[in-house]
């Protein structure tokens, strides 16, 4: 984007990397719309970014549940406000607490449903409009995980790589109508997310760190953003192995299940 954007929406903003994404964009020209869950956490992220000088919009919906009243809701910001840039940050995890552990079907429809659909449900609405305009972009937060599936998080490795794989395949058919689709491949982050992950969290960042890295490789137009850049070229690496051994570096990485008493 030449410009930097002034109508942004972020979902997922009531804490962790949404919060500070928010707090980024937050300025005297900026009009934000912020979607979350939690009513009493979303208006602190609304009044830090006010206090910055923004426009505070809110939207208290699940992604996953409320599609309807969501597309609905940024049809009334975007008439209002056409949207700049749409970061779609709402995510879930899970984890297996041993090897006995397992994900059925509810459990793991539950993380694809806010994960992958949720994510849907926040851009495809938006998407036609930008077209329209011939303007805007998209940014959706997968994960490093997206890149290599561990046995510790089986439904949030899909989700993420499926996020991965629907990305890639629209970017070039937005770009056609000069709409920008970037993926954002976080590593750890520390949030109440990674607060309950059983594993050994490697080169963890601030979410105020990540979030200015974000909004400047963002402006850049980059199309994908992956930190840390260490962690990120480990993982390529551990996918030329054979996956067996691959499988083995991730259990002794703490990231397999452990094993039951």
């Amino acid at each position: 984007m030449s410009e930097a954007p002034r109508h942004v929406v972020i979902t997922g903003a009531s804490a962790g990397l949404g919060q500070a994404l928010a707090l980024a964009y937050a300025g005297p020209e900026a009009v934000l719309g912020l979607v979350g869950r939690n009513a009493e956490r979303l208006a602190v992220t609304a009044e830090l970014c006010r206090q910055r000088g923004a426009i505070v919009l809110l939207g208290r919906f699940d992604v996953a549940t409320e599609a309807s009243a969501l597309a609905e809701w940024l049809r009334a910001f975007d008439q209002a406000h056409p949207i700049d840039l749409l970061i779609a940050n709402a995510g879930v995890a899970s984890t297996l607490v041993d090897d006995r552990d397992w994900e059925d079907l509810a459990r793991s429809r539950s993380v694809l449903d806010t994960n992958l659909y949720g994510t849907l449900h926040t851009v495809m609405p938006v998407v036609p409009w930008m077209r329209a305009r011939k303007h805007g972009q998209i940014a959706m937060i997968s994960s490093l995980a997206a890149f290599r599936g561990m046995a510790i998080s089986p439904a949030y490795c899909a989700s993420k790589s499926a996020l991965r794989a629907w990305g890639d395949s629209v970017r070039p058919l937005l770009a056609k109508d000069d709409v920008g689709l970037s993926l954002i491949y976080p590593g750890f982050v520390k949030t109440a997310m990674s607060d309950v992950f059983p594993g050994d969290k490697p080169q963890l960042w601030s979410p105020e760190r990540a979030a200015t890295l974000i909004q400047r490789k963002l402006q850049a137009g980059a199309d994908e953003i992956m930190f840390p850049r260490l962690l990120a070229e480990g993982i390529r690496w551990l996918n030329m192995l054979p996956p067996r051994l691959a499988d083995w570096i991730l259990e002794r990485l703490s990231l397999a299940p452990a094993k039951s008493l």
